[in-house]
């Protein structure tokens, strides 16, 4: 087997989050001119439009940013730049976070990467945490429903190094005069993602390599070999097994895991081009029926599955961008028919789309540096509640330090002169301290710039609204 690492690839990529904050770091990348824009501002009737508010920041004792982060029942888990995987309670009010976490300090550099695998097992009350390293590993946690960390196994495990270190066809070469089994990374692992049925975990590596990971023994079953030509910086599965994988080669690969006489072996089924910068995020719709890219292009490509294509074959066409970032787009996230994107601009845009036609729904600002990582969920709705109708929780963190946290609602776009003004006032009591509340909503702010968080796309600032 053979592999050829490029040192240079390692190099360049460290020190890629100290260009983003430049003023000219990233700007200069060509947007996607051939690709056209599915953001059109002049038809944007279908769409309900959103109100946003910063409701908490979140706020760590020292000055390690957040490198990533995943929600987890009530619980929110960070990883940092500076080797700290941190449990924040989020039930409870900001003031007393710091009291009530949970951390452990593993290995060295940043946490790049945090998947949970939930325990079907109704008798236990423990999940697995795995967690992806500047340090070439991946560690493996037993986490227990009060969120504390037991370190199970670091991967490659031990036994699976030993099995294979004798074996001359087991090593691979990684430098001029070193060598060592497939089974390792040689660079930061940048991503991880699990198979739906949770058996299989995939890890992506600066490297240029994907390996698959048996979640059972924590065995090592497969190593794709100069899967890119570049750093891999993202990778999702769908629920047919389908694996994507985006890189710094501009690449979207396409991946299909074929069973031979039970040997694991996935294969390459498509290649996905159309960026013309490196890829830094890759998220499915909630139906898998599209998939979004973002890049240092400043755009976010919508994919869609090839009409010649199979039903499971993972074969898109790019039918489409949504623009309005000034910058590259750094993370993506879903939540129902919600796209949330992060960017070096210091943004979050929130996108949704009626067929091909998307709008940004809203712009949230607060981040005083490029947003790094983001997730979001629903806050609450009925049974019966569209997703015109619910609520919405968008945590993210940035190069500034901090997690925000944000409350999306809708507002109807039909019934803009008739906007429920108790409902918005409800929901805005629950973010803002009441004095300040008061002063913004009855005095307005003549002087000064309204605050980002009663503003949204194309609506007045709620102050306008007068009081029934």
């Amino acid at each position: 087997m053979d592999y050829h690492y490029d040192t240079a690839s390692s190099s360049s990529h460290s020190n890629h989050y100290l260009q983003l904050s430049g003023s000219t770091s990233l700007t200069s990348q060509r947007s996607l001119l051939s690709v056209p824009s599915l953001n059109n501002s002049h038809n944007n009737h279908h769409h309900h439009h959103l109100n946003s508010h910063l409701i908490k920041t979140l706020k760590s004792h020292n000055t390690s940013y957040i490198s990533s982060l995943t929600l987890f029942g009530k619980f929110l888990l960070t990883g940092s730049s500076d080797r700290e995987i941190t449990t924040w309670n989020i039930t409870i009010p900001e003031q007393q976070q710091q009291n009530s976490t949970n951390k452990v300090v593993a290995g060295k550099g940043a946490v790049k990467s945090l998947v949970i695998q939930s325990n079907t097992n109704t008798n236990t009350n423990t999940n697995t945490l795995f967690s992806a390293h500047q340090d070439h590993k991946i560690r493996v946690w037993k986490l227990t429903n009060d969120q504390k960390y037991t370190h199970l196994a670091t991967l490659p495990t031990l036994g699976d190094r030993a099995s294979k270190i004798l074996i001359p066809k087991n090593h691979v070469q990684i430098r001029r005069h070193k060598k060592c089994t497939w089974v390792h990374h040689v660079d930061t692992v940048s991503s991880l993602a699990l198979s739906k049925d949770g058996n299989l975990l995939y890890s992506v590596s600066w490297d240029r390599t994907i390996k698959i990971w048996r979640t059972r023994d924590f065995t090592c079953l497969e190593s794709i070999t100069n899967a890119h030509d570049d750093a891999i910086n993202a990778v999702v599965v769908s629920y047919d097994g389908v694996v994507y994988s985006g890189s710094a080669d501009k690449r979207i690969k396409v991946w299909k895991n074929l069973q031979d006489h039970k040997k694991q072996k996935h294969c390459l089924v498509d290649t996905l081009e159309k960026h013309n910068s490196g890829i830094n995020a890759l998220v499915l719709s909630s139906d898998e029926s599209v998939l979004y890219s973002g890049a240092c292009d400043r755009s976010i490509l919508v994919w869609e599955k090839a009409d010649d294509a199979d039903a499971d074959d993972g074969k898109m066409v790019v039918v489409g961008a949504l623009r309005g970032h000034t910058n590259s787009i750094l993370c993506l996230a879903v939540v129902w028919d919600l796209v949330c994107s992060g960017s070096a601009d210091k943004t979050i845009r929130i996108w949704r789309g009626v067929g091909r036609d998307y709008c940004c729904l809203s712009v949230l600002q607060g981040h005083q540096g490029s947003i790094k990582c983001l997730t979001a969920v629903v806050e609450n709705c009925d049974d019966n509640s569209e997703s015109e109708e619910a609520s919405f929780l968008v945590y993210s963190s940035s190069l500034d330090c901090d997690i925000k946290v944000f409350n999306s609602f809708s507002m109807s776009a039909h019934t803009q002169g008739d906007i429920d003004q108790s409902r918005i006032l409800r929901k805005t009591f629950q973010a803002l301290p009441f004095v300040q509340l008061m002063k913004q909503v009855f005095q307005g702010q003549p002087s000064q710039s309204p605050p980002s968080q009663l503003m949204m796309p194309g609506h007045e600032m709620l102050s306008n609204i007068p009081y029934l």
